[in-house]
């Protein structure tokens, strides 16, 4: 098989006098299931080898990319990223990086591999399993919307004109069902999820009693009469709030201005207790990575710490437009796209307290468990935060009524601001935001 490092190299070693070159070379197989009503409903297999090939000459940039790494095709591409190069606009922070953006930082060794691999019609089987044992975890779960399973493979390297090149590859897999429940109230669902390394290590069981438990506590749900109270959010809608936030963290948001913490590194944000990193040196987050996507060696960066903004995340070109440097964290969508900025392992740090205890330290209080229109409804510009809900209300740290058809407003500014505790219950989930239970001392809750 093709060596990835090799070819990153050979393209990266072809660089002209005044010319930078840098390879992005990628090969992945992944797998996905989908089961409904006891039958395979789709299967995809997909095997992808291909490169991208950035060329910086003279401050202008050109960008060319081939699903393919034979060496005809490899040239070609190169030859093509140089003829678009000619046509690119100068930008003097138009570069690749360099020694000194790796300097002084040593990249984590992670353990990310797992040679445990099984056949198509097992991975098949894991899907109709937690289906089949959704349904008959409790008799009001009258069906399944849909059941899965995923895996996949990769291996990426990096190489370009300065001398910095990477190598790394990972495996994940992943399992999950959306239950269906009704005893002639209505019907309700509710979401079940196992995400790790290696199809070996899923804990199966829990998919399929989370999403059947989750439905079935929202059977009767209906709306209740507005007011402004604590809200608690269910480790999956802290992920999803998250994922807006991080937009507000990215280093190109700043440059463009779109993101409503520009210039106020050093400011309180947050209440004391919140504290928000992106830490893909962390190998059980699914995004851990030892190098970003130009070779810049990943890092734990502090966004957040005790409520005070210490700073955003950078790739190379915008680490030096802002004049901070990169933190490692330029991402690709694939061998096909330039690196942008991202997020790889977005998190909270856990408090010392249960769910179940931070459900008591108040009254009453709304559990939210799952959200509505989290785009359209929130803004990370402004920090307009405006969703639709639904979940149960609290009291003495129980559950209660379950309800529906609200709505929770406030803003990212003042729900930070408002963060009363984070709870110990660390879920890392598929994709590059972890989540856990939180709670916020009041929002406008719009109902009847």
């Amino acid at each position: 098989m093709t060596d990835l490092v090799d070819v990153a190299r050979r393209v990266a070693d072809a660089a002209r006098r005044g010319e930078e070159i840098e390879a992005y070379v990628v090969r992945s197989h992944d797998t996905d299931v989908e089961v409904f009503g006891g039958e395979v409903e789709s299967l995809t297999t997909a095997g992808v080898e291909g490169i991208g090939i950035r060329v910086v000459a003279d401050g202008r940039l050109g960008y060319a990319s081939a699903g393919s790494l034979d060496p005809a095709v490899v040239d070609e591409t190169l030859r093509e990223a140089r003829d678009n190069a000619a046509f690119g606009e100068p930008d003097p922070a138009n570069a690749l990086a360099t020694p000194d953006d790796v300097r002084g930082v040593e990249p984590p060794t992670l353990d990310l591999w797992r040679d445990e691999t099984i056949p198509t019609d097992e991975k098949v089987r894991i899907a109709l399993d937690v289906e089949a044992a959704t349904k008959a975890h409790d008799p009001r779960v009258r069906g399944v919307e849909a059941a899965g399973y995923s895996d996949g493979r990769s291996e990426t390297a990096v190489a370009n004109s300065h001398g910095v090149s990477s190598y790394a590859r990972r495996t994940v897999a992943s399992a999950y069902v959306i239950a269906l429940a009704d005893d002639g109230s209505g019907t309700q669902t509710g979401y079940g999820f196992a995400a790790a390394r290696a199809p070996g290590d899923l804990d199966l069981e829990a998919v399929s009693r989370d999403a059947a438990e989750r439905a079935c506590r929202l059977l009767g749900a209906r709306p209740v009469a507005g007011r402004r109270l604590p809200v608690v959010f269910d480790p999956l809608v802290t992920r999803s709030v998250l994922g807006v936030l991080a937009a507000t963290f990215n280093g190109e948001s700043v440059l463009k201005g779109r993101s409503l913490f520009a210039g106020r590194e050093g400011e309180k944000i947050a209440a004391p207790c919140v504290v928000l990193v992106d830490d893909p040196t962390d190998e059980r987050a699914l995004g851990a990575a030892p190098f970003d996507g130009e070779a810049v060696p990943t890092r734990r960066n502090v966004l957040v710490a005790e409520g005070v903004l210490q700073g955003f995340l950078h790739n190379v070109y915008t680490g030096r437009r802002a004049g901070s440097g990169s933190t490692g964290s330029a991402v690709r969508g694939g061998y096909a796209t330039t690196p942008g900025v991202g997020v790889r392992a977005l998190r909270l740090e856990p408090g010392t307290r249960s769910p179940q205890e931070l459900l008591a330290s108040v009254p009453e209080a709304l559990y939210v468990q799952s959200v509505s229109g989290l785009h359209s409804g929130t803004n990370p510009i402004s920090g307009d935060f405006s969703v639709g809900a639904e979940g149960l209300m609290v009291r003495g740290g129980a559950f209660e009524e379950p309800v529906r058809e609200v709505t929770i407003a406030s803003t990212l500014q003042r729900m930070l601001l408002d963060v009363v505790e984070v709870g110990a219950d660390l879920t890392f989930l598929p994709g590059s935001v972890a989540g856990q239970t939180v709670l916020v001392g009041e929002m406008t809750m719009s109902g009847v």
